[in-house]
């Protein structure tokens, strides 16, 4: 993909800002008048104190230091009105500008397919996310505070010293110039050495997620030293690349430093020189001390902003990335109103192949009629899940047509088709929330009694009413705080509560010990009736009730019949898979 440009990443942001612009005006007015008040207008009525104070004592002398005083009075009140005025406008439209980045962030990624995210660290995702946001807010900060605010204050500080004192004022312009050159040189060099360190951050992220998440298997394989060592190299990268950054980061502080002092120095000096001349007052003296430890905070700040600023833009090209790639599943420009009612399956010379391996699917054609249950059989990579995947969009065939109560799965929104599908996978997860949501997650709507009922039919309503608030359970990042057959009985009662016309079962009673199943089983026969249903069985005995059963071999179905008629056949595929059932279970 073509690299990100800055431009780029400024137009993702600018709709939101365009939301909140009177605010933004506001807030972004305020903080430059009140900065050009404080800066810049403050110190001209000091050199004005200390010219007037010069003078002899008299009625006129101490009149000008009254209305003097007065000025200085009404400049720091004003600064202060404008300045928190400024901060309540600025943190309001801000605070709403981070949300709708954030709500937008979220929406773009969760628009991606199912495979982006088995490539896709979940950790080093939300890391970008957060970048994302932060990054904004670096730049918002960045643009009011130090680029309008401290901008108009140069500009301002500029005139009036020209203006007093030509001489200073070019000096001073002539070495800003010379800075702002210098500091673009090492920014210029600096930014590869953030991208690289950003990059790594991803990369230490991600790695954390991943292992922390696969805790359970790194101790039951007592690889927690190995994991270490591993995360311990990721870590030494990003040490490196973060030295090397912040290295660049003091050479160019030493830089400032340097020019600063230099300046310093020549002002100072000039200003005695033309003050022993007459050229300029004792005031304008403190003036331009006071401009110069005025100029130098910003020119130092502004050094450092723009450092700032670079390493939030790079900050949020990963994200941007994401958000130009399209998604590899994407819902069509007219979409139909959804009409699957019965849930009758076409499969229609169907060809499909992951990316980057070779094709699963080479000319695949089923029917299942609508309420038929089917049970898909074979060994691990046959191709029984990819059916599932196919039927659910979670990825796209390369041609052919799959169709439900004939309609084109790819002629109505994914959420709409997802809508009339009930699934439920070999490996439930739950959401972090309490076990009533995550039951009524595919039924938000859903009533108590409509709750418990399907809690009862999963047989979980037992256990869920002996943990200490019942319904009321948060269940742990991913249901961590349940067993895995608890799991599989509460991802069971969702798709019992969502009551869809298609079901999927993914090997759904997996998990389960053998007086759970029994009952489960009787639950499962209920919720088919009148549904059409495909399950995958690695376990055979899952199946053999069955209206028929189909197995493939190699993206191919070899054998479709009853488990009766398959298991007559004695030296059929089906046979031979149940006979070599060790435990229940398919062989690999």
């Amino acid at each position: 993909m073509k690299d990100v440009t800055f431009r780029e990443i400024l137009a993702y942001y600018w709709p939101h800002v365009v939301v909140y612009k009177w605010p933004t005006i506001l807030g972004l007015t305020t903080f430059a008048v009140g900065g050009v008040l404080d800066a810049a207008i403050k110190p001209l009525l000091y050199k004005k104190l200390i010219d007037t104070t010069a003078l002899e004592v008299n009625a006129a002398s101490l009149e000008t230091l009254a209305l003097t005083l007065f000025g200085v009075a009404v400049v720091i009140l004003t600064y202060n009105i404008l300045f928190r005025i400024a901060d309540f406008a600025h943190t309001y439209a801000q605070s709403n500008i981070m949300k709708h980045l954030t709500d937008e962030s979220f929406a773009r990624v969760a628009d991606h397919s199912q495979e982006f995210f088995s490539n896709t660290f979940v950790g080093a995702l939300v890391a970008k996310v957060k970048r994302y946001t932060d990054s904004f807010e670096a730049l918002h900060d960045a643009f009011a505070f130090n680029i309008l605010m401290n901008g108009l204050t140069l500009v301002v500080t500029f005139g009036i010293l020209l203006w007093i004192a030509p001489l200073l004022g070019s000096i001073f312009i002539v070495w800003l110039a010379v800075y702002v050159v210098i500091t673009v040189w090492f920014l210029r060099r600096k930014i590869p050495k953030d991208i690289a360190h950003a990059t790594s951050q991803s990369r230490t992220t991600g790695a954390l997620a991943d292992a922390i998440s696969n805790i359970l298997t790194v101790k039951m394989f007592a690889r927690a030293k190995s994991e270490e060592e591993t995360f311990a190299d990721i870590t030494k990268d990003q040490e490196i690349k973060r030295r090397n950054t912040w290295n660049w980061d003091t050479w160019q502080r030493m830089f400032q430093g340097l020019a600063v002092g230099i300046v310093e120095i020549a002002v100072i000096v000039g200003a005695v020189v033309l003050w022993s001349r007459g050229e300029i007052t004792p005031g304008t003296i403190v003036l331009v001390q006071l401009y110069l430890i005025s100029l130098f905070n910003i020119t130092w700040t502004l050094g450092r902003q723009i450092a700032r600023i670079v390493q939030a833009l790079n900050d949020a090209k990963e994200m941007i990335e994401i958000f130009k790639t399209p998604p590899s599943v994407a819902d069509t420009e007219h979409p139909e109103p959804v009409r699957i009612t019965k849930g009758e399956i076409r499969f229609e010379n169907v060809v499909f192949k992951y990316t980057g391996n070779k094709p699963v699917f080479k000319g695949l054609s089923l029917h299942i009629p609508a309420g038929e249950k089917v049970g898909l059989v074979g060994h691990s990579g046959a191709g029984k899940s990819t059916i599932t995947k196919l039927i659910l969009r979670f990825t796209d065939i390369e041609s052919g047509r799959i169709t439900i109560d004939g309609q084109d799965v790819t002629r109505v929104l994914q959420d709409d088709l997802r809508r009339s599908i009930a699934y439920v996978p070999q490996e439930p997860v739950l959401f972090h929330r309490s076990l009533r949501e995550n039951i009524a997650y595919g039924k938000p709507n859903a009533t108590e009694e409509e709750v418990i009922s399907a809690a009862r039919r999963a047989h979980a309503h037992d256990f869920i009413m002996n943990l200490p608030k019942g319904y009321d359970t948060l269940v742990g990042e991913r249901g961590i705080k349940l067993s895995g057959g608890e799991r599989q009985r509460i991802a069971i009662a969702r798709a019992m509560l969502k009551d869809a016309p298609v079901l999927i079962l993914d090997e759904a009673t997996s998990s389960l010990d053998s007086i759970s199943e029994r009952h489960i089983q009787d639950a499962l026969t209920e919720l088919m009736k009148g549904r059409t249903t495909l399950v995958i069985a690695h376990r055979l005995s899952t199946v053999q009730y069955m209206d028929r059963i189909l197995v493939f071999s190699e993206g191919a179905v070899i054998e479709d019949g009853t488990h009766t008629e398959l298991i007559a056949k004695r030296d059929g595929t089906y046979r031979e898979l149940w006979d070599e059932q060790s435990g229940g279970f398919l062989g690999e």
